[in-house]
């Protein structure tokens, strides 16, 4: 298997060890973050995402996937001294995370133009320093996969092909995204192997999902927690059922935490925060609730620690490698 890209450089996958597959340390605005850098708590931005890196750390995982990519407010300078002074292996992305907006500059090029931008970080290294992305990351949501979405997911899959990146797609399936984004992928080419539908552990519907699995893809069971999508007892039968039909070779957990938007200094204030809080909308949402309490409920309901290791050893190895 090829080397698989950290922010503190190529490990071989068999160093990957206990990997979750989703997870942001850091997020911000960037027209904001520039415009009004004022408004950003960098200082605790930080303690909070040294506080869940020395949290996962304590539970044995070795490796985090962070698919914070353009328009999150990617920072790799904050991802690498956060691996150099914590020991974890950061696996960085390249790639655009909208929902239906481009900035003029790209609006006006073409899918091409763009997939050029992905592979520079591949190649060459992102933000003007020599750390590469390891995968490529893009977004369809409530608007659906519109032209300006289909743009960015066919320039994801030509700079796949150019360079073997896998692929992360944010789904949502309360719109169905999943099968459209799947199809555009197949359509430029990329190898099912190579591509990871986020968020698909959004829905119970067990039809929805397997239609993905048929494709020979990834799905993302990776937003425990946030029971605003899904409440976590739905989440747990659907893995044990999923897992019960031979999919553990295609699964991935995770739980999609993100620091700032949990502390409410990015996407929402404190306020907001309290209220999805207070009607239980993300009551358990952390970077640990899987070890602390997913973990144990999955295996009381009858998962192995072959399919654990499977999900969370074995396939993000594959599917970086």
């Amino acid at each position: 298997m090829p080397a698989v890209q950290t922010v503190s450089g190529a490990v071989e996958p068999e160093q990957l060890g206990l990997t979750l597959i989703h997870e942001h340390f850091f997020s911000g605005d960037e027209a904001v973050s520039v415009q009004w850098p004022h408004v950003r708590d960098r200082e605790r931005e930080w303690a909070l995402a040294r506080e869940s890196a020395d949290a996962v750390k304590a539970h044995g995982v070795r490796t985090i996937v962070e698919p914070t990519a353009m328009l999150l407010g990617r920072d790799i300078a904050a991802l690498h001294r956060l691996a150099a002074e914590t020991g974890l292996q950061i696996v960085p992305c390249t790639g655009i995370y909208t929902y239906d907006h481009l900035p003029q500059f790209l609006l006006n090029r073409s899918a091409d133009f763009i997939a050029g931008l992905f592979v520079h970080d591949i190649e060459q290294g992102i933000q003007g320093t020599e750390i590469k992305a390891a995968f490529i990351k893009c977004a369809a949501d409530e608007p659906g996969v519109d032209e300006r979405i289909e743009k960015v997911h066919r320039a994801a899959a030509r700079a796949s092909l150019q360079t073997g990146a896998p692929i992360m797609a944010h789904s949502r399936p309360a719109s169905a995204t999943g099968p459209r984004q799947v199809e555009i992928f197949l359509e430029e080419g990329v190898a099912p192997e190579k591509i990871q539908i986020a968020h698909t552990g959004d829905t119970d519907d067990l039809d929805y999902i397997e239609r993905l699995l048929d494709a020979g893809v990834y799905i993302g069971l990776d937003r425990y927690g946030l029971d605003i999508f899904l409440p976590t007892d739905r989440r747990n039968a659907t893995v044990i059922e999923l897992l019960r039909r031979g999919h553990a070779e295609r699964m991935f957990l995770s739980q999609d935490f993100d620091p700032p938007i949990a502390a409410g200094l990015d996407w929402y204030p404190p306020e907001v925060i309290e209220q999805l809080e207070a009607t239980g909308a993300a009551t358990n949402w952390s970077m640990t609730f899987l070890f602390e309490a997913v973990i144990p409920a999955l295996e009381q309901a009858g998962m192995t620690g072959e399919q654990l290791d499977t999900m969370m050893v074995q396939n993000p190895r594959r599917w970086l490698g």
